[in-house]
């Protein structure tokens, strides 16, 4: 480039001497050499200026060469950022990074994780889909006809331990699946089919079943198409109007009540086909005091005095003056002490006087001052352990307890109540006859201290009851000759009549038990379960119908009200209706009852409800039917009382059975029927309950063995107006 400058210049130069010999001026020649001295300094400046910047590059290019030649630092390893797979821990070790193992669900070496089918080990229910997610599983709904959870979860481990599990739902649980009343449902699996019409029904799914015309026994069926025919041992026929019906069993009509008596007048002569006085209201004693047609039951003025019932101070005795020399709550024209205030009309010896006023309470002839037994007759005045308390109403009669004390009211005074039970029959083994063989009822019909449960020959003839020379033809009878006359099995002498107890065995409620003949309540047992609480008062309790009905005025404290008769099986059946709508809390009845603190309740509650004495828990009551096993550590008092009202397990207190899953209370005013079977035996327990002629709630089997037999009753907690009617009870143990 210098060169190219240099020869630039010397052209130049040349040019402009050429130039001065054509021109006569010297001064315009030497003004072009200055300004050519002047242009070349300048370009000599520039040629200055390229060499330094041409030393510049080389350097330059020269030191990045020698960058280029020396060694490059060697990369830390870091867990910035995270080399691993997503969510997998990076662990720094001495050798460099390692990766944790892939999450639950993956596979892979931590830096690359890949997701596991669950769905290989088949964790759903057989036909349900299985969805593979990433990561886990999940299941699908159980089938049509099943039930069970959606299962779903993560890695092999669960889906093989955790198998969706679907269970085939019983359709013919509920309303019998939807195929008619009286005939058969097949449960299948995920499904059911309806069958044919159950044993003594006829007919199909079409045309409905209704009972067969013909008897268990072959016989043509005499009985209304409403009633049932019973055939019973000796081949005797017997119609009972179904539930919601009544009559005589070949002529039924309908009876709202289920008191037992139709609602209109029935062609036929016996007393049940009489039309009801008390259509709406349960009145099976069909007591109507002023005989004007209406039952007392539903009468507003009973007695006909002209004084309504609510203001009348003898609601079933006309006394139009309302006469109280005494003062209490019974007029002078119905009052059995007249001078003396006694508002219970307590009358043990049913003589018309009062307990109060009468100064032979018993009847036997002894003076209440110099009886020891002021309430149960005993003329021989044996007292045995000699405190003052007579053998017949001793509770301890070989050990001395004049105060009688009794704290779980069992009928064993406490100085002599061991409640060492073996066989769990409600009798202590000391006075048990039959210590290890359960029998609730304790019979022994031929008196030698064996009960029949335990005893070879009940009757003591020679005869064993079921060994040979036997089985005993009269078992609670003795014939010794066995002697049957129509040889049907039944001995002459207990043909009709098997205990020989002068009831015929059709209307014997036991027909083996001579000590039991009819269903009767007159004389109970009151058994306060909240003797200490004060927030209510307790149940007053009135007997009717020759004991087979019972009614509760006050709205109380729990209680009950328990028969004497104890039993070893038993059918119990009873109408039960709340006369008013006032108020919507419990009642029920009893079974199995052994001492205040076991026995078996069923009870029914209207709606929910929180117990007002929060004290010692919360107890919450919920509508409909329960069935409870009571077995309190404590017995009667505040506990035993909170757990009766709360719906649900309370330890060392009461057990839940079962419960109506319906949640539906009692209705006022209304009817139902129940039907207990309870077999202490087996521990078979089972209640149905009827409105009007419709099934409403059924336990199903139970099996529980809390309670080994024991007596009835009925029971009530802070509801007033309570009807149990048309009570019945039958034996049905080992032998009926």
């Amino acid at each position: 480039m210098l060169w190219t400058l240099l020869f630039s210049c010397s052209l130049y130069l040349h040019g402009a001497l050429v130039s001065a010999q054509g021109v006569s001026r010297d001064g315009e020649i030497i003004k072009q050499i200055k300004g050519t001295n002047q242009e070349l300094a300048e370009i000599k400046e520039l040629l200055k200026q390229q060499i330094q910047e041409i030393v510049f590059l080389k350097n330059t290019v020269m030191e990045c060469e020698a960058c280029g030649m020396r060694p490059v630092d060697p990369i830390e390893p870091s867990c910035v950022p995270n080399p691993c797979h997503l969510g997998v821990e990076c662990i720094m070790t001495p050798s460099g990074v390692k990766c944790g193992p892939c999450p639950e669900g993956m596979t892979g070496n931590g830096t690359h994780c890949t997701d596991v089918d669950e769905c290989a080990v088949m964790p759903c229910h057989m036909g349900v889909r299985c969805i593979n997610t990433s990561p886990g599983f999940r299941c699908g709904p159980c089938p049509a006809g099943y039930m069970g959870p959606q299962v779903q979860g993560v890695g092999l481990a669960y889906a093989s331990a955790n198998k969706q599990v679907c269970k085939d739902i019983n359709e013919c649980e509920n309303s019998n699946g939807g195929c008619v009343e009286n005939s058969n449902c097949i449960n299948t699996p995920g499904s059911f089919r309806c069958g044919h019409c159950k044993t003594g029904f006829v007919g199909d799914q079409v045309k409905g079943c209704k009972p067969e015309r013909a008897c268990g026994n072959g016989q043509p069926n005499p009985c209304h198409a409403s009633a049932e025919c019973i055939v019973h041992r000796d081949g005797q026929i017997e119609c009972a109007c179904g539930v919601g019906w009544a009559g005589n069993g070949y002529l039924c009509g309908s009876d709202t009540d289920i008191d037992g008596f139709p609602d209109e007048k029935l062609e036929c002569l016996e007393r049940n086909c009489a039309k009801d006085n008390c259509l709406t209201v349960p009145n099976s004693g069909q007591e109507d005091a002023d005989k004007d047609k209406i039952g007392d039951a539903c009468d507003d003025d009973a007695d006909g005095d002209g004084i309504l019932n609510t203001e009348d101070n003898c609601v079933l005795v006309p006394n139009v003056n309302q006469k109280n020399i005494d003062q209490d709550d019974y007029g002078d024209a119905c009052d059995n002490c007249r001078q003396v205030k006694n508002n219970d009309q307590k009358d043990t010896d049913s003589d018309g006087q009062g307990d109060e006023c009468d100064d032979d309470i018993d009847g036997d002839g002894i003076k209440n001052d110099k009886d020891n037994c002021k309430k149960v007759p005993n003329r021989d005045q044996k007292d045995r352990d000699g405190d003052n308390v007579g053998d017949a109403c001793d509770s301890c009669p070989y050990v001395r307890n004049p105060d009688q004390m009794d704290v779980d009211n069992d009928l064993i005074g406490d100085p002599c109540d061991t409640n060492k039970d073996s066989d769990g029959d409600g009798h202590q083994d000391s006075r048990d006859n039959c210590p290890a063989v359960i029998n609730s009822s304790q019979l022994d019909t031929d008196k030698d201290g064996i009960g029949d449960e335990c005893d070879d020959d009940d009757d003591n003839d020679g005869i064993p009851d079921l060994l040979p020379p036997g089985p005993d033809n009269c078992r609670l009878v003795p014939n010794p000759l066995q002697e049957d006359l129509d040889g049907d099995g039944i001995g002459n002498v207990c043909e009709n009549d098997f205990d020989n107890d002068t009831f015929s065995d059709i209307i014997d409620v036991c027909p083996e038990n001579t000590e039991v003949t009819l269903t009767d309540f007159r004389t109970y047992q009151t058994v306060v379960l909240d003797p200490e609480g004060d927030a209510q008062i307790d149940p007053n309790w009135v007997v009717l119908n020759q004991g087979r009905e019972i009614v509760q005025t006050m709205n109380s404290d729990p209680g009950l009200a328990v028969g004497y008769t104890a039993f070893n099986g038993v059918d119990f059946e009873g109408t039960f209706h709340v006369n008013t709508e006032t108020d919507d809390d419990y009642a029920g009845f009893i079974f199995g009852y052994q001492d205040s603190s076991s026995f078996y309740v069923v009870m029914w509650k209207q709606v929910e409800q929180i117990y007002w004495q929060a004290n010692p828990f919360r107890a919450v009551a919920e509508p409909g039917i329960q069935l409870k096993a009571v077995k309190s550590d404590t017995g009667p008092g505040e506990n035993l009382r909170n757990s009766l009202w709360h719906t649900g397990d309370s330890t060392n207190q009461v057990k839940l059975l079962w419960k109506d899953s319906r949640n539906v209370g009692w209705k006022d005013k209304t009817s139902y029927r129940w039907f207990l079977q309870h077999r202490p035996q087996e521990g078979y327990i089972r209640v149905r309950f009827y409105e009007g002629q419709q099934m409403v709630a059924d336990t199903g089997i139970i099996i529980d063995t809390t309670m080994r037999g024991g007596r009835l009753g009925v029971f009530c907690f802070s509801q007033e107006n309570i009807i149990w009617a048309n009570l019945r009870y039958r034996c049905n143990g080992q032998f009926f």
